[in-house]
């Protein structure tokens, strides 16, 4: 009697389990068996936006102006050409410039002998001095005379380092590679310092400045991300550094935001506009890759993988995320999508015969 008593609720367990073990799966979790490409879609953590439009600028932009006065000769490039960087933008003559530079040279040779024979006539006096044959007043006056020769020396060479800075000026060479924008001087005009000469500007360092409201400013710094949407967001350049500007302008209210862009080519160029999307907050949404959906005239769908084979589905779709869309409606999370949909089409033509929908 006890014994049956002891094997009554093991003999209820097993009979239970086995049960469970009849049960079919759920259906999201149930892997088809059509042998069709597929994914499970999920709920992802992933950013809330809002998008405004901002200008594309260039970091280095730059008017190059004449540091001495000469006659410009040659102008290699005219606006619109490609500059590399180090290469001759303007060159000016340079007849003046290397004729004080040559007379910098004659007094610098000249005030060398003078020291030389002043510091050699030194020595001799201080030899003489050091037996006692002169007085102390003499050997201080040629002390004097080598040390004023010496000096004239060193402000020769000064003067030869000034000159030869101004024909240096007389070659005028591009700060760093980038484009002609525009030319202020012609070949055979004379210039003065400071006159402006050409302007440039590089594409190797763009930036993107936006007027944002000041409702979206604190969201903006807190979550510090943003994206230039590209071909309609099919394609997007992550900001590598974004700036809120902490003040705003009294006329609009606005505050101004600036993204840093990376330095590969982007397809972006100075004076753009282009639409910005600024991650305001955090929530979950369901996402599906945009290669699985199916364009029928306005109305995009997928297949879902069911029991009975794929299944076109309706999507209400929302933004896009590179290369994956947002689903508003028509999926539930846990679903199971083809990932190919020209296969699951394929397959519905083959297994049901008829065309595929």
């Amino acid at each position: 009697m006890r014994l049956r008593l002891l094997l009554g609720p093991a003999l209820v367990l097993a009979l239970l389990a086995g049960c469970r073990r009849n049960e079919p799966p759920p259906v999201h979790a149930q892997a088809p068996s059509t042998g069709l490409a597929s994914r499970v879609v999920h709920l992802q953590e992933a950013p809330r936006e809002q998008a405004w439009d901002g200008v594309v600028e260039a970091v280095n932009q730059a008017t190059v102006s004449a540091q001495t006065a000469a006659r410009v000769v040659e102008l290699p490039y005219d606006v619109n050409d490609t500059v590399p960087e180090g290469a001759v933008i303007v060159r000016f003559t340079d007849i003046e410039q290397k004729s004080a530079h040559n007379r910098a040279q004659a007094q610098i040779a000249a005030a060398q002998a003078a020291y030389d024979e002043a510091a050699a006539s030194y020595q001799r006096v201080a030899a003489i001095a050091a037996r006692g044959l002169i007085s102390r007043q003499q050997l201080d006056q040629e002390r004097a005379r080598r040390d004023a020769a010496l000096a004239a020396l060193h402000a020769s060479q000064a003067q030869l380092r000034e000159i030869g800075q101004q024909l240096d000026y007389t070659v005028v060479r591009a700060p760093y590679a980038g484009i002609v924008t525009r030319r202020y001087v012609q070949v055979g005009e004379s210039v003065q310092p400071g006159q402006p000469l050409i302007a440039g500007v590089s594409l190797k360092d763009l930036r993107v400045t936006v007027q944002v409201p000041q409702s979206a400013a604190e969201a903006i710094r807190r979550q510090n991300h943003a994206e230039v949407l590209l071909d309609d967001g099919a394609r997007r350049v992550v900001a590598t550094r974004l700036t809120v500007f902490p003040y705003a302008d009294p006329d609009t209210h606005s505050f101004s935001v600036r993204l840093e862009l990376p330095g590969e080519d982007t397809g972006l160029y100075p004076g753009m506009t282009v639409k910005v999307a600024f991650a305001i907050a955090r929530e979950r949404r369901l996402l599906v890759p945009a290669s699985a959906l199916v364009q029928r005239g306005e109305l995009q769908g997928v297949y879902v993988l069911a029991q009975g084979g794929p299944q076109l589905r309706q999507l209400r779709t929302g933004a896009r995320y590179g290369e994956a869309v947002e689903v508003l409606a028509g999926l539930d999370d846990g679903e199971r999508i083809a990932t190919d949909p020209a296969a699951a089409a394929r397959w519905i033509g083959a297994h049901r015969g008829g065309a595929a929908p």
